[in-house]
């Protein structure tokens, strides 16, 4: 699923990244712990989370993920938002909840790792 796909089933706003909406995400996962995201994330994959603090964005970085969706709405401030674009990572917010963000990429064909969703 390419990320201009999911900018567009979750009704999302592009915060970092317009020139990356052909990048290929291969899975998808959900989480508020770092711990989680790095046990169980694949590299290529897409991060729904709504924590916005810079460790999200570093743990996205080690992990491999290709992009960061923000749910429930919330915004990063201004120092996350320059080091994912300093990382070359595409940063997506949208309004739905956590739980039917992931519903609606999976409905849409995006799947996670070992039932990570």
């Amino acid at each position: 699923m390419k990320i201009s796909e999911i900018r567009n089933i979750l009704k999302a706003t592009v915060l970092v990244g317009d020139d990356q909406l052909d990048k290929t995400i291969v899975a998808g996962g959900g989480s508020d712990l770092m711990d989680d995201i790095l046990s169980s994330l694949a590299e290529g994959s897409v991060l729904l989370t709504g924590i916005t603090t810079k460790q999200v964005i570093q743990t996205a970085k080690v992990a491999g993920i290709v992009a960061v969706v923000f749910v429930r709405g919330k915004k990063p401030n201004e120092n996350i938002i320059e080091l994912a674009s300093s990382y070359d990572m595409p940063i997506l917010l949208t309004s739905y909840s956590m739980f039917e963000a992931s519903g609606r990429l999976y409905m849409n064909g995006l799947r996670g790792l070992d039932g990570f969703w």
